[in-house]
């Protein structure tokens, strides 16, 4: 008997460790619902939602194959091992099979669960299939982990082409097993579930996720560069839950791209180049996790960025995440992810670097706050992020890049458009006065929308002098710790 360990891999399509453990055998799934780390995690409530309405969907998707979905309790990862050995006793397991996670935490309790297996003789399989390369098979010429995405890319292209990942092939149906599935849960103690607005916006399952990858390779995909930036247009894929959750893989999505693109990686249609690029970012943060560990231990990628003097600043930290900072294209993009779990891509840099170079606050109090709210939270992409854009991580923007809020605004938002949705108290305001409400009203600038909490210029300054004071050799190396 064969028993396939579901993670971040919810889906029965394209899926490494189940078509492997299929083929070995009769096999059986299982689920570890574990609050008590998730909650260490930092998980949204509305991330934990949508991984079990995903689960519920294939554990109907396994049944049609006769793979029962079994659903039991590890509130903690290091309860994980115990939890599993009982069942495979309980069930006479062979072998357990799961596809590669790559955060410490994740790392650790894999490598205890294969301990605690092989001490009873039973075999522990791990596969790639969250990624298009192995983590440590991309590598700079000296033999180490890339800091630097173009030339990560360059290589991923190279290989890319010599060697495309392929679909795998999906499970065929298995004789009836005397096994009955479990319900999987409704909800999670700890997690408040979404309103039913919310969780409509990001139905659950395969087909959606195959649905939404179709529309837009068909569609959208040739107008990405142009329109990925522009906040109040459909120009982005909106997969990134789904990929998060496992419920499509970036080889599926990869494959549509190139389908699109009559094959090319680099040339041809700039918007699919654009967006396959955007998938190997997604594959540059997950190896830099294991590459250099000190990212999951919410410690700076450059070590000597640990010096700089945060602000310790509740009130304007809380006016950030309440959306009530007087820039609107801030307060717009945050009230986006309270009310939908998601937040526009370019909109996230302008979020976090307003947190952090603006209000010169920790960008781990930015990084922990996404997490918290974000449908698609991922540890590797959230923390990437926001290194980049408070200039403390691998390949991130140069400290003295700011971006200015109110000309981003201006430039990816022109008639207001997303900033009105949002904040229907400005709906009356122009095109102009839209950006910088203060500048409409005089001195006492827009009823019912609170004055800007800090002066864009002097902050800039404060940022840049901040940087400034870091020692200059250091600021640009790097620990593998």
């Amino acid at each position: 008997m064969q028993l396939i360990w579901l993670r971040s891999d919810l889906r029965q399509s394209d899926n490494t460790a189940l078509s492997a453990a299929a083929a070995r055998g009769p096999t059986v799934a299982v689920y570890l619902i574990s609050a008590e780390q998730w909650l260490a995690h930092d998980d949204a409530p509305c991330k934990v939602d949508f991984w079990l309405r995903n689960l519920s969907v294939l554990s109907d998707s396994l049944e049609q194959l006769n793979i029962p979905l079994l659903i039991r309790s590890a509130p903690a990862w290091d309860q994980a091992p115990a939890a599993l050995v009982e069942l495979c006793q309980q069930l006479g397991i062979q072998d357990v099979h799961v596809n590669d996670e790559y955060g410490i935490h994740e790392t650790r309790r894999d490598q205890a669960v294969a301990c605690a297996l092989d001490a009873q003789g039973i075999g522990f399989h791990r596969y790639l299939d969250q990624l298009l390369f192995q983590p440590g098979s991309v590598l700079t010429k000296t033999g180490g982990y890339f800091q630097v995405f173009s030339q990560f890319r360059k290589v991923c292209y190279e290989r890319l082409h010599t060697g495309l990942p392929g679909i795998v092939a999906k499970p065929q149906a298995q004789a009836p097993l005397s096994i009955a599935r479990d319900r999987v849960p409704e909800s999670v103690t700890g997690f408040a579930r979404p309103g039913q607005s919310l969780r409509a916006l990001w139905p659950a399952g395969e087909e959606e996720a195959r649905e939404r990858l179709a529309r837009f390779a068909d569609e959208q995909i040739h107008y990405y560069k142009e329109e990925r930036d522009l906040p109040a247009k459909p120009g982005t894929s909106q997969l990134s839950p789904y990929l998060a959750a496992g419920v499509i893989s970036p080889r599926q999505c990869l494959h549509a791209a190139l389908l699109s693109n009559n094959g090319e990686f680099e040339s041809g249609s700039v918007g699919a180049a654009t967006w396959i690029s955007e998938l190997i970012w997604r594959e540059f943060y997950k190896h830099i996790l294991v590459g250099y560990p000190r990212v999951s231990r919410h410690r700076a990628f450059r070590p000597a960025t640990e010096f700089l003097p945060w602000r310790d600043a509740p009130q304007e930290l809380a006016a950030w995440k309440e959306g009530r900072t007087g820039i609107p294209i801030i307060d717009a993009a945050i009230r986006q992810l309270l009310e939908t779990g998601w937040m526009h891509n370019r909109l996230r840099m302008v979020v976090a670097m307003f947190l952090t170079k603006n209000l010169l606050i920790d960008w781990r109090e930015g990084e922990r706050f996404f997490m918290q709210h974000l449908i698609d939270g991922d540890l590797a992409a959230n923390n990437g992020g926001w290194q980049w854009s408070s200039s403390t991580g691998t390949d991130s923007v140069p400290y003295f890049r700011i971006f200015n809020p109110l000309s981003q605004s201006e430039r990816f938002d022109p008639e207001g458009r997303f900033i009105k949705h949002w904040l229907p108290e400005l709906a009356t305001l122009n095109k102009k006065e839209i950006h910088n409400p203060a500048s409409a009203g005089g001195l006492f600038g827009v009823a019912d929308y609170p004055q800007p909490i800090v002066d864009l210029k002097h902050s800039r300054e404060r940022a840049l002098s901040a940087f400034k004071n870091l020692p200059r050799h250091q600021l640009y190396e790097v620990c593998d710790d």
